[in-house]
């Protein structure tokens, strides 16, 4: 039992200098696209802004972060975000944005689903807001594609556990 502590201990030690890892940013501003591309891997979305590339790098259904790598037309980068937050949410216009100005912003949903009798798709994002709870925002689009409003609320994927089912 007594050597069971320091191996619990430098297991925890391990696994938490990896996660550091995985929570520094693999890329930084200036480094070619090539050299971005090799580290990342495919994007799973690519999107022209102006001048600019958006490479999208998204962690699947359930993860919970979008990362964008914008590519300036020196072929360098020039950003790397996380753009599955509150501050980037803020950032779409109702009644202004359509759908490809929300895929540059946001990337790709999760899911979309037709609400036919109020005539709304809607586009649905998992993310940890305040990097605490397990929120779902949902962009609704009329039938033109314009964004008409934005509703947060708890993601129902993970809504099991907080009744205690």
């Amino acid at each position: 039992m007594k050597h069971f502590f320091p191996t619990l201990l430098a297991g925890l030690l391990l696994s938490l200098g990896g996660c550091a890892s995985l929570l520094a940013p693999p890329v930084n501003p200036g480094e070619p696209e090539a050299q971005v591309l090799a580290r990342l891997g495919k994007p799973t979305g690519t999107y022209q802004d102006g001048n600019d590339v958006l490479l999208e790098y998204s962690r699947g259904p359930f993860g919970q972060a979008t990362y964008m790598a914008k590519i300036g037309p020196d072929r360098k980068l020039v950003s790397y975000e996380q753009v599955l937050t509150l501050e980037k949410f803020a950032t779409i216009k109702v009644n202004q944005f359509n759908q490809n100005d929300v895929l540059r912003t946001i990337g790709k949903p999760i899911e979309t689903i037709y609400y036919s009798r109020v005539k709304l798709n809607g586009w649905n994002y998992g993310y940890k807001e305040s990097g605490v709870w397990n929120s779902m925002m949902t962009v609704y689009f009329d039938d033109s594609g314009i964004v008409r409003k934005l509703e947060n609320g708890p993601d129902p994927r993970y809504e099991h556990t907080r009744f205690g089912m």
